[in-house]
């Protein structure tokens, strides 16, 4: 072990610090911090003191002459994610690896890496397999652990998976210890006056604000799910249209016919035939809905335009959020849960566990990316707490 007398870490891929200060908080010491974000490490070094290096890891290793004890590695998640292409040639998948071969170098005693859960599924999984592989043949001992951040007391679903390896003598089993559950309310609550807490109302006469007067709690823009939490651009008329009774029996009949009549042996809906609807309703209205936007037409079929999956989401207040991701201060995409605006930095902040004594600094985009990427401390705090009882 080295000679500091709390137990040393290296932080690779370290972005603003989620996974450094939830083991600073455990009683570890960094000794580095390494990324490629200039700005991401000015704020881990404003808030943490720590030493910073940045440094595109891809082709290079930290500077480092002291043994360490610990090595973190939250490698970019974009190549893995769902909500992205998820393309296996993704160059950032490869970033994986980076921990074997620094690991290999300084031979520290417990590593620590961290990701989304597509970095197990599919094709992408061979990533993970061979950081397991290349590790083992190191001479560590891995494992894997799946974990809901809404277990250790932060205010949102938001699951990873990290590899554990070590090389101590320790035999006990890879588990965490959880915390009590928190809600949305719980971490919105005492804000007024707190740094990066800087509310905008989206304009009365906006689009924007029409849309989101007419989303609830749990409730999202959406023409391809229905049920009461769905709702649709033909029940929001002062912006995407006005449409009669009709017009509302066939977009209500599309919505459901999409999804029940498959064609195909991906995605989860087709377009409807023409013919089907005519028969039903006439060609009349069909044109009429083409007009004005509602429906588009596929071939010999119709489908419903703004088919995504749901925007505007308003988050409830009374259940963790959705996962915090880079793009959490998009009011198109996450409404606050009883104001039609965005989500603050501080409100992300906070959903994802970071204390009001943690400050950023940069652009809006730039701090919201920092967040969205970063591992919620209190989650860093609970693997510390198995990375000591493995020293």
């Amino acid at each position: 072990m080295s000679t500091h007398k709390a137990p040393v870490y290296l932080s690779l891929f370290s972005g603003c610090g989620g996974l450094d200060l939830g083991f600073e908080q455990a009683g570890f010491k960094g000794i580095l911090s390494v990324d490629i974000d200039a700005a991401a490490l000015a704020v881990l070094k404003r808030n943490l003191k720590l030493n910073v290096q940045e440094l595109d890891l891809s082709c290079g290793d930290p500077t480092l002459t002291e043994p360490i004890d610990i090595l973190l590695a939250g490698s970019p998640c974009q190549g893995f994610s769902t909500a992205g292409l998820r393309k296996v040639d993704d160059p950032r998948n490869s970033l994986l690896l980076v921990a074997p071969r620094i690991a290999k170098k300084l031979q520290p005693k417990v590593i620590v890496a961290e990701n989304v859960l597509g970095a197990i599924s599919g094709s992408h999984a061979t990533f993970w397999d061979t950081l397991h592989q290349q590790l083992r043949a190191l001479g560590y001992r891995t494992g894997d652990l799946r974990v809901d951040s809404s277990d250790f007391g932060v205010a949102q679903k938001r699951q990873r998976i990290f590899l554990i390896a070590w090389r101590t003598n320790a035999t006990q089993e890879l588990v965490l210890e959880s915390k009590t559950k928190k809600v949305l309310s719980d971490a919105l609550a005492n804000l007024d006056g707190v740094a990066n807490h800087e509310p905008i109302l989206l304009s009365p006469d906006s689009n924007d604000f029409k849309i989101a007067s007419r989303i609830g709690q749990g409730q999202k823009l959406t023409n391809s799910r229905g049920g009461d939490l769905s709702i649709h651009t033909w029940h929001i008329p002062g912006v995407f249209g006005r449409t009669n009774k009709l017009e509302r029996e066939v977009l209500d009949t599309t919505l459901k016919l999409r999804r029940q009549l498959r064609r195909r042996d991906f995605g989860d809906a087709d377009p409807v035939s023409v013919a089907l609807l005519k028969r039903q309703f006439g060609g009349e209205v069909l044109q009429r809905l083409l007009a004005k936007g509602y429906l588009r037409k596929v071939g010999p079929y119709v489908d419903l335009t703004h088919t995504f999956n749901g925007k505007y989401r308003r988050q409830r207040l009374d259940s963790p959020t959705r996962t915090v991701d880079t793009r959490f201060g998009d009011h198109r995409l996450f409404l606050h849960p009883t104001e039609n605006r965005a989500f603050t930095v501080r409100e992300a902040a906070r959903v994802q566990g970071f204390g009001d004594d943690f400050i950023f600094s940069g652009t809006a985009v730039q701090q919201f990316r920092m967040i969205g990427n970063a591992v919620p401390p209190p989650v860093a705090h609970a693997v510390a707490g198995l990375v000591r009882r493995l020293l």
